[in-house]
């Protein structure tokens, strides 16, 4: 069957193309008769405007860009990212907006390219996976008064719309059950420093220690890039500047991890009897690994719908500046930290 079109449906309601395009763009200059009448006939026929026909109408290319902090390939390794991308391919797809990814293999170059999406008018409206301790783009963005989303948080900003978890508070939460329950040597693997996230998750191994009368020592805590590789290697040489003294090895992400978990291993160790891990993310892995991983939970995927949904509600409501947004976590008790601890 071929595909019905905007005269098909002109040519059945009886009335020109352009009153086709106005019903689709609900234009307060067609009468609620007509409206009806042409909608009626665009169920009945199976016409459904998709993007496209949406921005020849609405002079608005309908599609909005998202971010990715990271080469592709390493940003879609981690199912952070692709439960993340769900989430708000799911939003886009129900507004029938068209969803446009971004990444680069620099910070400057992460700016370059997101910015020229915005000049070229390739998309409405921008998502940030991820906000850098010096936030050229978000600064730019802000200026320019452009339409855009954040998941995560700015330190500069703390008035832009965004969608995020405590980062803080969640670490901070999980360190003190974890130290409640008899470990004192935890050693912090975290992401890269110049995100606001590896941060904020370091704040709060910090601030738990210190409320414990623990001492931070500098020693056992690394930074890696959000990769197994990472994780394997930097959990490894924790191990050797610790003397092996360390108790549980917490990491800012389930891939990290689940790399540590494997360098206790390779070391002739045993999780949880000799060495604890625990996660950050809830990736579907966590569960299918074994031991299972301890780790804590984020509702990725709804995260996403969020912050697609408060961007396009930007877009198409001027009144709308959008939110903060803040996702409750909840700590995942799996077999990697010991079963006489839990």
């Amino acid at each position: 069957m071929d595909q019905v079109t905007i005269k098909d449906v002109a040519r059945e309601a009886e009335v020109s193309p352009s009153t086709v395009s106005r019903v689709i763009s609900d234009s307060s200059q067609i009468s609620c008769e007509t409206k009806e009448k042409v909608r009626t006939v665009m169920d009945r026929l199976g016409y459904h405007p998709n993007a496209i026909a949406r921005s020849l109408v609405n002079q608005r290319c309908n599609s909005i860009g998202l971010v990715m902090s990271r080469p592709t390939d390493r940003a879609l390794a981690n199912p952070f990212f692709t439960d993340m991308i769900q989430g708000i391919a799911a939003s886009t797809q129900q507004e029938n907006f068209s969803l446009m990814l971004t990444s680069a293999d620099s910070y400057e170059s992460e700016t370059r390219e997101a910015l020229n999406l915005v000049k070229k008018r390739q998309v409405e409206g921008l998502i940030l996976m991820a906000s850098r301790i010096s936030g050229d783009l978000i600064n730019t963005l802000v200026r320019e008064n452009y339409p855009f989303v954040l998941v995560g948080r700015s330190r500069e900003h703390s008035d832009i719309p965004r969608v995020d978890n405590n980062n803080i508070r969640a670490v901070k939460d999980a360190m003190i059950k974890l130290i409640a329950k008899g470990y004192s040597n935890i050693a912090f693997l975290s992401g890269p420093k110049d995100f606001v996230v590896c941060q904020d998750r370091l704040q709060g191994y910090r601030e738990a220690l210190v409320e414990a009368g623990l001492a931070y020592r500098p020693e056992l805590v690394s930074y890696a890039e959000f990769s197994y590789e990472a994780g394997l290697k930097e959990a490894h040489d924790l191990f050797i500047r610790s003397r092996r003294q360390i108790d549980l090895v917490f990491c800012a992400d389930d891939l990290l991890a689940l790399g540590a978990l494997r360098a206790v291993e390779t070391r002739g160790l045993k999780v949880p009897e000799d060495i604890g891990v625990i996660g950050f993310n809830d990736t579907p892995a966590a569960s299918l690994v074994n031991p299972g991983l301890t780790t804590v939970r984020i509702p990725i995927k709804e995260m996403g719908k969020r912050a697609a949904q408060m961007l396009i509600s930007v877009i198409e409501d001027h009144n709308y500046q959008g939110e903060e947004v803040i996702i409750p976590t909840e700590i995942i008790w799996r077999n990697s930290v010991r079963d006489d601890q839990l």
